[in-house]
């Protein structure tokens, strides 16, 4: 069997992502000042709620600024993110694939998983390709554990 071919794709700062900071702070917030103006009196509750709020969409809204910019590349054989000269080589799991969009990660062999959220729009040219690539029969972009998954079914049946 062939594995797909290579590609490379920029991924940066995605806009959908910030869209959705900025929904769930716009809805949270109308939800407090429907609390707020219910006939129960102001307490606590309403207030740790605005707290925690605040805190979350400060968090995500950073978490957002920062979102890694770089490279990911499918050389054939393994996934690459390069970032900033750096380069880790890792499986690709995909997370979230909205057609336009997908959420992301690559799991180095060693440290933290890196989310990365690629759209469409950083490079139309090259997107049937990169989802080519993630959905590959080679083991690129599928679970690590549905073989697990697969197993217990079988033990069901």
């Amino acid at each position: 069997m062939h594995n797909a071919p290579a590609v490379t794709y920029p991924v940066g700062r995605s806009f959908f992502h910030g869209v959705m900071v900025v929904a769930v702070g716009v809805l949270g917030g109308l939800t407090l000042l429907l609390w707020l103006t219910t006939p129960v009196a102001t307490g606590w509750r309403q207030w740790f709620f605005a707290a925690v709020l605040l805190v979350a969409v400060l968090c995500s809204s950073d978490a957002w600024r920062r979102s890694p910019r770089g490279i990911l590349r499918w050389s054939g054989y393994v996934w690459e993110w390069t970032t900033s000269g750096t380069t880790q080589v890792g499986n690709l799991v995909v997370h979230l694939d909205f057609q336009s969009w997908m959420v992301v990660s690559v799991r180095p062999d060693r440290g933290a998983p890196r989310w990365l959220w690629p759209e469409r729009r950083a490079d139309a040219s090259h997107w049937d390709a990169l989802r080519r690539a993630a959905f590959a029969p080679s083991g690129a972009g599928h679970h690590q554990d549905s073989g697990g998954d697969q197993f217990r079914s079988q033990a069901r049946a």
